[in-house]
């Protein structure tokens, strides 16, 4: 259903002939909303603002929605909803199996590319950030109606394995005594002899040659670093708490079979050029090419990230497509797209989006490192917030710290500040609705049980009644932005602001000490609000606790 703001727009709009541009009232007595468009208008068509806001309001008819509007200052038109419309309004929300969230119009196929961690190495402070926004993302947009088909490029091909397998073979190690963490100091053994011992250097490169041809023994040793790789990457994903499966991997080396035809391809077409025995791409606007293919005959990120992108096109059926990477691969990222343009494999009618983001630091302002200047196992970040809270509380500061932030900026890993319940923080939210559930609970031992299939609002006659109403309807709108611009930061400020009216009502309103029929539409309100708060945190992939 429409909102009552849109609808209000819609209104004036037909009445003005141009967009109202409402906006909430910056104080209660100057009702809900307010509107300056006959300060616009007056000043286009050199006329005294309250002259024609005096005009619109005389021909605007918002009886059935609105109490009688009013003119203030030069020419404003303060609005303020009807308390029987605005109640209405939040019931049918609570009513809804969608709590409010409007299904998009055209539902459609989105491909997420997110996470890409590295075979062999635990997830990194890097991996953070991609993760937990992504994941957001997929959630958002399933609320939404569209079908979501996450893509977990993970990085399993390239020349590190030549010196991982061949330094396996050196020590004889048992691959069924290592983990993750176990891969990872292999990894720094194996690049250590490599810079040391030149023979070593020349068996690894025969050993890629090897793995490349499909050579058994070779291969058996790969796949198992993709298992213990593949355990030790589900076990930080089922500690975030995201939903990322072992079904979303779509490894970098699945496209190995598309590389030669895609070059072929482009080149046949005279879209790939030879320069200084490498096939290229010369993109307009851009300094340098796409290399498809190096001098050597190697196959690069280039290739494999045109060869994943078509298929995500052709095969998945992808109508957006939606990159999460660090911000500094934005120019990747725009060259991919271009030349996937070019080639005609991303048609104009499919969307393609690179949502960069900047920096975890730490403390001290600079990149979250360890003292030998290596970037820190997210495990480890898990493990800091963990000292300061539960597990279910420690995630909520971590995931709320980094979505609330606008996603290009960076921002610091402060593990005493995030988990703060009070203040702008994932805690102070899940306070909230553990707060609103207790209120319930209590109401329910005492013989109130709200249904919200027959639950109604009889009554918002307090200011603060009417802000916390207010606040819950405009929860659809901002989804639905989010869905559209993939703005996470504003929901988190939308849900802080719910909060925060939601404190304001408990101060000003009480609930199980009122007289039965405003206490009976008070729980009401605090279940719809209880709702809205649950539904958001779900979406920010946030536990929202019954108590704490």
């Amino acid at each position: 259903m429409a909102s009552l703001t849109e609808i209000l727009a819609s209104r004036i709009h037909a009445v003005a002939g141009v967009d109202p541009e409402l906006r909430p009232a910056t104080k209660p007595q100057f009702g809900h909303f307010q509107c300056n468009v006959a300060l616009r208008l007056g000043a286009e068509q050199g006329r005294k603002p309250r002259e024609v806001a005096t005009e619109l309001v005389a021909a605007l008819d918002l009886s059935d929605l609105c109490e009688p509007l009013e003119i203030a200052g030069p020419g404003f038109i303060n609005i303020r909803l009807r308390p029987d419309v605005l109640a209405q309004a939040v019931t049918e929300q609570l009513r809804d199996s969608h709590h409010g969230v409007e299904q998009t119009a055209h539902p459609t196929v989105v491909v997420i590319d997110y996470s890409s961690p590295n075979v062999a190495k635990q997830m990194h402070v890097g991996h953070l950030r991609s993760t937990i926004i992504g994941d957001c993302f997929a959630r958002v947009l399933k609320a939404v109606g569209d079908t979501v088909i996450p893509q977990n490029h993970v990085g399993d091909w390239g020349r590190q394995f030549g010196m991982l397998i061949e330094q396996i073979f050196d020590e004889d190690l048992d691959l069924d005594a290592l983990d993750l963490a176990g891969a990872e100091q292999l990894y720094l053994r194996a690049n250590s002899h490599l810079n040391q011992d030149e023979q070593f250097a020349d068996r690894a490169r025969a050993r890629v040659v090897a793995l490349q041809a499909g050579d058994e023994a070779t291969m058996a040793i790969w796949r198992r670093l993709l298992e213990i790789s593949a355990d030790g990457f589900a076990q930080t994903y089922a500690r975030l708490g995201v939903l990322l499966t072992d079904e979303d991997v779509a490894a970098e080396s699945s496209y190995n079979s598309m590389l030669q035809a895609i070059c072929d391809d482009l080149a046949d077409r005279g879209i790939a050029v030879m320069d200084s025995g490498a096939l290229v791409v010369f993109v307009p606007g851009f300094d340098a090419p796409a290399i498809l293919r190096n001098s050597a005959g190697g196959y690069g990120y280039d290739v494999t990230d045109v060869a994943a992108l078509r298929h995500r096109v052709d095969d998945l059926g992808a109508k957006r497509l939606i990159y999460v990477t660090d911000a500094r691969q934005h120019d990747h990222f725009m060259k991919l797209f271009a030349v996937a343009r070019l080639a005609g494999y991303l048609p104009d009618d499919v969307e393609a989006t690179h949502v960069g983001f900047g920096a975890v630091l730490g403390p001290d302002g600079t990149p979250f490192k360890t003292r030998e200047g290596t970037a820190v196992h997210l495990d480890d970040l898990l493990d800091q917030a963990e000292a300061q809270a539960s597990p279910e509380v420690a995630l909520a500061a971590i995931k709320y710290a980094d979505l609330s932030t606008q996603l290009q900026k960076d921002y610091v890993f402060d593990a005493t500040r995030m988990t703060a319940t009070t203040g702008d923080t994932g805690p102070y939210l899940q306070y909230a609705h553990a707060r609103v559930s207790r209120i319930l609970r209590l109401a329910e031992a005492e013989g109130d049980v709200i249904d919200d299939a027959t639950a109604t609002i009889s009554a918002l006659k307090q200011p603060a009644e009417q802000s916390l109403a207010l606040e819950l309807i405009g929860f659809p709108a901002v989804v639905a932005e989010v869905a559209s611009a993939l703005t996470p930061h504003k929901l988190c400020g939308y849900l802080y602001s719910l909060a925060t009216h939601l404190s304001g009502f408990y101060e000003q309103c009480p609930v199980r000490k009122a007289e039965p029929e405003v206490r009976r539409s008070r729980l009401v309100l605090c279940r719809a609000t209880q709702q809205v708060l649950a539904e958001g945190l779900d979406l920010l992939g946030i536990a929202a606790p019954q108590a704490m």
